[in-house]
């Protein structure tokens, strides 16, 4: 098992030297302050990630070994780097209209303006995210043709919604409407916008997948297996942008600090992917029969916490500890049903 958390471990060993190698930088005496922060701060991307890693094992499941190595080396700098650092910049210097240049000098040395900006592309930020990650929900519970139930008497009747055609994308956008009646009116087109740019992109690389899935023809079927790779490597990197949007943003009302919060993140989003692998390698979906059930719930649960948060403010650890919960119930129940099988 070990092997599996071994870069996981190194990396929170080196993080956390260098959160505290910062923070006597910054001010001297408050090192071990920033290594805590740090450490809570990668805590809590665990606790609100653990649905993602499940959800990530699926989709990892079908790509292939080089992809795999891929996703846990190149990706893992794109989690940390890119969507935990270079991303948020990305966004505030467009909704700020500010240069690049001026926005990173702002992340580094006025944390608070940099924070205001980033609040105000929260409206966008958690619709794009909710709805991308509400169409994953649908997709797994409107489903005509799933035959395993855990939930039975809330999933059968989704399921049954399932023979409708495009039943998610229709329950997506009827979320999506109910939602703009509850934002401030200056809000409700770039909330639109949002949206659908989510439903879009979700199409987008789920039709590709699904192309490259049904491709057969043996000439082109490598580049078809290494298309198809690149595709859900790409959809696996907007999953995980989509989980750290609400979470970046609770971050800075732990931290102000960019440097901190990318290495505390960073740290957590590496154990995920080390969970990640262990889970795919070792079969655990398929040894416990509900835990998928579980990790869809969750994210139905965070997709709608984070509608909710246009609204009102919901508390980090409420959402962390909830998703959490309906995994460990879910695990629960399906060591129940083994030991029943495994006894019958």
């Amino acid at each position: 098992m070990f092997k599996y958390f071994k870069w996981s471990f190194i990396v929170t060993i080196v993080g956390l030297i260098c959160a505290y190698l910062w923070g006597e930088h910054a001010l001297a005496g408050s090192g071990f302050k920033t290594l805590f922060v740090a450490l809570f701060l990668s805590i809590l991307e665990v606790t609100l990630s653990f649905d993602n890693a499940i959800i990530n094992a699926i989709r990892l499941e079908k790509m292939p070994e080089f992809w795999r190595k891929i996703f846990l080396t190149l990706g893992i700098i794109v989690a940390v780097f890119g969507v935990r650092l270079v991303l948020p910049i990305f966004i505030v210097a467009i909704f700020s209209n500010n240069p690049m240049s001026n926005v990173i000098n702002m992340a580094f040395n006025d944390v608070g303006q940099y924070t205001v900006y980033l609040q105000a592309a929260h409206a966008p930020l958690v619709t794009f995210g909710g709805i991308f990650l509400g169409l994953i929900f649908f997709e797994y519970f409107l489903n005509a043709e799933k035959q395993t139930f855990w939930l039975t008497k809330i999933e059968k009747p989704l399921a049954s919604i399932g023979n409708i055609h495009y039943s998610e994308v229709i329950c997506a956008i009827i979320l999506l409407l109910i939602t703009i009646n509850f934002v401030h009116e200056e809000e409700k087109l770039i909330v639109l916008i949002s949206g659908l740019a989510g439903i879009l992109t979700f199409l987008g690389i789920n039709g590709v997948c699904e192309t490259m899935e049904r491709f057969n023809e043996r000439k082109a079927l490598t580049t078809a297996v290494a298309q198809m790779g690149f595709f859900n490597f790409l959809y696996l990197e907007l999953i995980d942008a989509s989980f750290s949007f609400d979470g970046l943003l609770g971050a800075f009302a732990i931290s102000k600090d960019i440097i901190i919060i990318m290495i505390g993140l960073g740290i957590g989003a590496m154990f995920v992917r080390s969970l990640t692998i262990f889970m795919v390698n070792h079969k655990t979906l398929d040894k416990y029969l509900y835990l998928e059930h579980g990790a869809h719930w969750a994210i139905g649960f965070l997709s709608l916490i984070m509608f909710i948060s246009l609204k009102t403010e919901v508390p980090e650890w409420v959402t962390g500890t909830f998703s959490l919960l309906i995994i460990v119930i879910s695990l629960i129940c399906s060591v129940v049903v083994k030991k029943k099988n495994i006894n019958s």
